[in-house]
């Protein structure tokens, strides 16, 4: 039997991973096992939880605001008694994050081939988002086999000379928000009665941000628009900030937005809650990789606060738009989904372009196909 190992640290890579990992489990001819590596503890459990992934090893490095440096040694070290101890013939890592590029890394020390899904998003500037663009690129030349979610991202691996052994999936995170969505009806009372300090008869504006790149200036911008949105339109709308755990985003968060009556600072959701909340939002605003691929399948737009984004498809689909981190285009487009209703359908009635919910499916048929 064929042994497969999952290497993954964040959420972002948990739910994207989740459905693979449960397919993989579904096969007989494979021994399927989990290494978490915990950079960010709390979210990942919460997604753990709720998809019942099984942990076979938890390197738990995780520690209060560190640094890349940090991150990168103590993953690489811990990672390598795992990879002596089960031997896998194939590994599998998701994205951008550190623990895929290290996941990566270690199992070409080790001679293990390297399946790496979401494969080719490029946004052809090495600092934004950082340090995921080089990450991205790294695993690109480490892994043996790439899952890629669009024919976009396939050119992209064929410009850079990645020449064989790649496929168009589409994204495996469509195929966890349908997952989560079918799981999530089932209670639907128990997040009706969450959410209960909304008011679901004006317009919800989810937003999220957290980009190391938006640290600084670029926060305090987010922070001012938002505060100039909820001034603007007291009556119509509530924006919901699950405002994430780093302190270089909560500081400025609270700072500026603390006290406002219609901006409500929340803690992190867990997968389903945002999962339930997106699907009664109006429009999202973001900074988010994930949520620019969720969204559409549920018709919100999204506004990118961020100045590139490597989900390139969506801008071009019009599924999205990229505004930037500046106060005045936050605002400005954020204005237009909220007056102009032509524009809002326009954009909410785009066919999303990163997949239809059978990624994992066609991953998995390849694997047992063509490679093992």
């Amino acid at each position: 039997m064929k042994k497969i190992l999952f290497i993954f640290g964040t959420r972002p890579e948990a739910i994207k991973l989740a459905p693979l990992i449960l397919e993989f489990k579904k096969q007989k001819k494979f021994i399927t096992k989990v290494c978490i590596t915990s950079q960010h503890r709390e979210m990942l459990e919460q997604v753990i939880n709720f998809f019942q992934l099984p942990v076979d090893y938890d390197l738990s490095i995780m520690e209060h605001n560190q640094t890349l440096f940090k991150i990168s040694s103590k993953i690489i070290q811990s990672i390598e008694p795992v990879l002596e101890e089960f031997q896998p013939d194939l590994i599998f890592v998701q994205g951008d994050a550190s623990s895929a590029f290290l996941g990566a890394l270690a199992g070409f020390y080790k001679k293990i081939k390297i399946a790496h899904v979401e494969a080719g998003l490029r946004s052809y500037n090495k600092y934004a988002p950082f340090p995921e663009e080089i990450n991205r690129v790294l695993i690109s030349h480490i892994a043996d086999y790439h899952f890629a979610p669009t024919k976009k991202a396939k050119e992209n691996l064929l410009k850079e000379g990645v020449k064989k052994n790649i496929w168009v999936v589409g994204n495996t995170v469509i195929d966890a928000l349908f997952l989560a969505l079918k799981n999530v009806k089932k209670s639907e009372e128990q997040y009706k009665n969450f959410f209960k300090f909304l008011d679901f008869n004006k317009k919800i504006i989810l937003v999220t941000g957290h980009r190391r790149e938006s640290f600084g200036e670029p926060f305090r911008q987010i922070c001012l628009a938002l505060k100039e949105l909820a001034e603007k339109f007291k009556e119509e709308i509530e924006i919901v900030y699950p405002v994430h755990l780093n302190p270089n985003v909560r500081k400025p968060v609270f700072d500026i937005l603390s006290g406002q009556k219609n901006i409500h600072l929340i803690e992190p959701l867990s997968y389903p809650y945002l999962v339930w909340l997106l699907e009664k939002s109006y429009f999202v605003l973001t900074d988010s990789g994930g949520i620019q691929e969720e969204a559409p399948s549920l018709g919100k737009p999204v506004l990118v606060m961020r100045e590139v984004t490597e989900r390139i498809e969506g801008i071009k689909a019009g599924t999205a738009k990229l505004v930037g981190v500046k106060k005045e285009s936050i605002v400005k487009n954020s204005v237009k989904l909220l007056t102009d209703k032509n524009l809002y359908q326009k954009m909410a009635k785009k066919k999303n372009p990163y997949g239809d919910g059978k990624s994992s499916e066609r991953i998995v048929k390849i694997i047992n196909e063509k490679i093992c």
